[in-house]
């Protein structure tokens, strides 16, 4: 293997993945906003928060409960941590699957201090049992906790201090309408404009440092899939292969190398989206497909095409869901630059042409 082979199979190793590890996760931390000011995007969301925060501060009162849905990396969680830091209160942060029992979620709010926020990522993956005792929690600011089995259990009332709950999920149609109907402001974050992560992505080279030209953040927003987090990981790795083979400035045909080595192509698919789609037109002719025989077909989970890969498909009108099967458009035939097969029959995915 040459150097630049060496060279080249390092930067590959460290491709755009689901979650960042050790100093990336750092300098993800560093690049969250501090405030609603700061905060870019979302600007319905910002309004109506920025409204229900300030009338918490006027009234001297705990903000009501919040639930923030939407894809993940759109700011679910820095939201969290601005409506925390707005409020002057700390910010307790926990998951929903790590509360399995009604016990774990009954140690977690007898601790809460006063005003404190609880960040509850992934709620709807909350135990049934926890959810039934958040209800009472959300609502009167109260807990029963059950000391005993059988005929000689006792409930034990225990009091909370008033506190903010904010929930986020990927899939607020999961959670059952008692605990929806708990939350006094709920919002849905949608998906970034690529004008709007160039202002993310301008916004983190200035604290990374990195001397980036408007072609250049524009290129990397346009492979961002309308998605902050993304965006500023892309950044930084086209930051490390500016370092490493360039001057260390991100211009548009700098990015454009750097994503290519990084498997990122001009539309924002990666390995796993180009992997289905691949396999869809190829090996099925397009589909209709099942999502099982798919995932085999590429060798991963059913799950992490379903959840990972197949939503962007859509959104990009790249994918179709059939009642048949999974089945490619006309898009994803002149992405890849191939010629559909003919078939006879209506255009309804039941067979026909699509």
């Amino acid at each position: 293997m040459t150097w630049d082979e060496a060279e080249t199979a390092a930067l590959i190793g460290r491709l755009v993945g689901a979650s960042a590890e050790g100093e990336d996760r750092a300098v993800e931390a560093a690049l969250r906003p501090k405030d609603l000011d700061e905060f870019i995007g979302q600007e319905k969301v910002r309004e109506q928060l920025d409204l229900v925060l300030r009338a918490a501060r006027a009234r001297g009162a705990t903000a009501d409960h919040v639930l923030l849905s939407g894809a993940p990396g759109l700011g679910k969680t820095t939201l969290s941590m601005i409506i925390a830091a707005e409020m002057e209160a700390p910010l307790r942060i926990t998951s929903g699957p790590a509360i399995q029992h009604a016990g774990d979620l009954a140690a977690i709010l007898s601790s809460l201090q006063e005003g404190e926020v609880l960040f509850l990522d992934e709620i709807h993956r909350m135990s049934r049992p926890a959810e039934e005792m958040l209800y009472m929690a959300m609502e009167d600011f109260r807990v029963d906790v059950i000391v005993g089995k059988g005929p000689g259990a006792t409930a034990i009332p225990l009091d909370l201090p008033p506190f903010t709950l904010v929930g986020a999920t990927v899939r607020s149609g999961l959670l059952p309408p008692p605990l929806r109907d708990r939350f006094g402001f709920t919002a849905h974050m949608e998906f970034y404009e690529p004008t709007e992560l160039e202002r993310v992505i301008h916004r983190s080279a200035r604290l990374l440092e990195v001397e980036t030209t408007p072609e250049g953040a524009a290129e990397i927003a346009g492979r961002s899939r309308g998605t902050p987090r993304i965006a500023n990981r892309l950044l930084r790795r086209v930051r490390d292969y500016a370092q490493v083979r360039v001057d260390g400035v991100v211009t548009r045909e700098v990015a454009s190398a750097a994503l290519a080595v990084y498997e990122v192509d001009a539309r924002g698919l990666d390995r796993l989206d180009r992997a289905v789609l691949g396999a869809l037109l190829k090996l099925f002719g397009g589909g209709p497909v099942g999502l099982s025989t798919l995932a085999v077909a590429v060798g991963e989970e059913r799950e992490t095409v379903e959840e990972v890969a197949e939503p962007f498909l859509v959104r990009e009108g790249l994918l179709a869901r059939t009642p048949r099967g999974r089945v490619a458009t006309p898009t994803a035939w002149e992405h890849f630059d191939l010629v559909p097969p003919r078939r006879d029959g209506p255009a309804d995915g039941r067979g026909g042409p699509y």
